[in-house]
């Protein structure tokens, strides 16, 4: 039999006055409710101030105070090493996002800079260990975005809690069974297909960078085409280096003139605002003649023509893997089993803007 919401509450405050403190899972398994129902049960008695939330638990208020002191009190000492190739781009955000979530503990970030360049993200995490990081949150150098010939070795070789940051490694590799928190890029490809396709457009290419993401870029827009019955340029997707300017509207005149393709999906920003006053020149205009997004929306908004663009939860993306490194750093000194490793993906969000157009197209 449901119990009544009042009945509900003095039921939680029974058995959190019995023991203490207990997990809201558990709590709401002892219940018969559903965690949402049991938190939103957690929230009013907290805003009564007759319990306290406590990462993930219920205390009864005498003890939270002293639980919440003890933890703030060690967690003074902490330091979270992070390791990222550059901090333009993305990274600024996620660095940003990691750093407020380890000041909130109490804890300091620390900083290593790989450069991108392969062999200096070891030297990095050593210089990290040394200096006293209890934890890795680490971009490594990974030109594809995973792991290849025994790249992972040197994160499998660390003795401390480690967080794989908008990377991940393939079922099979070792590093497969670290936590790792990343962006869906291709689900935001995917959006991104399906906003063209709404707005009419049937032939749509892909301009990308070479790099770590290209792969799930490529995933999710060749998915979206072909679930959507859209017709795919034949071309498409073309992966070109970064500045490849040149080679890339040559490419976008001729899918545009002989092929019929209307809309384009360029990855990443700068990209795509050096590329539109280049089209424009060989009579290609944004969005009449090409609809256009762009991915990662770093500045997207300030091109000429506003771009429409695909942006990732960067700073979300930061704070959440500092919250599951510090989570794993709790668990090492309660003597309770380690929760299971976890595999987060954050969905990005498109943002309107001019460069796709608005009307439904009549070809």
């Amino acid at each position: 039999m449901r119990l009544h919401v009042d009945q509900r509450h003095e039921r939680v405050l029974e058995l959190v006055r019995e023991r203490g403190s207990l997990r809201v899972a558990e709590l709401a398994a002892e219940l018969g409710v559903s965690a949402v129902t049991l938190r939103r049960d957690v929230e009013t008695l907290a805003t009564q101030g007759r319990v306290q939330r406590l990462h993930g638990a219920v205390v009864w208020p005498d003890e939270a105070s002293a639980e919440m002191g003890a933890r703030q009190e060690s967690a003074e000492s902490v330091v979270i090493g992070m390791i990222v190739p550059t901090t333009a781009s993305i990274f600024a955000d996620i660095v940003r996002g990691a750093r407020e979530a380890v000041g909130e503990w109490g804890g300091r970030l620390v900083l290593g800079v790989s450069g991108y360049v392969d062999t200096e993200d070891a030297v990095q995490a050593g210089h990290l260990v040394a200096g006293g990081a209890a934890g890795l949150l680490v971009a490594p150098s990974w030109s594809g975005g995973v792991p290849v010939d025994g790249q992972e070795q040197w994160l499998l070789d660390r003795d401390v809690p480690t967080v794989l940051v908008e990377r991940s490694a393939p079922p099979g590799n070792p590093a497969a069974a670290l936590d790792r928190v990343r962006t869906d890029r291709a689900h935001g490809a995917a959006v991104a297909v399906g906003h063209f396709a709404a707005l009419g457009h049937r032939r749509i290419t892909a301009v990308l960078q070479e790099g770590p993401h290209a792969a799930q870029i490529i995933a999710g827009y060749e998915s979206a085409v072909h679930s959507l019955g859209l017709d795919g340029d034949p071309g498409a997707p073309s992966v070109r280096e970064h500045g490849d300017y040149e080679a890339s509207v040559d490419y976008l005149v001729d899918a545009v003139r002989a092929r019929g393709v209307t809309a384009a999906l360029v990855h990443g920003d700068e990209d795509a605002i050096v590329l539109v006053p280049r089209l424009q020149a060989r009579g290609i205009r944004v969005p009449d003649d090409l609809a256009l997004i762009a991915y990662d929306d770093e500045v997207a908004g300030l091109a000429d023509v506003p771009l429409t663009a695909v942006a990732p939860p960067k700073r979300s993306v930061g704070e959440l893997a500092a919250k599951l490194l510090l989570q794993r750093l709790a668990e090492c000194g309660s003597g309770r089993p380690p929760a299971p490793r976890q595999h987060v993906e954050l969905l990005p969000e498109l943002r309107i803007r001019a460069s796709c157009g608005g009307g439904t197209l009549a070809r």
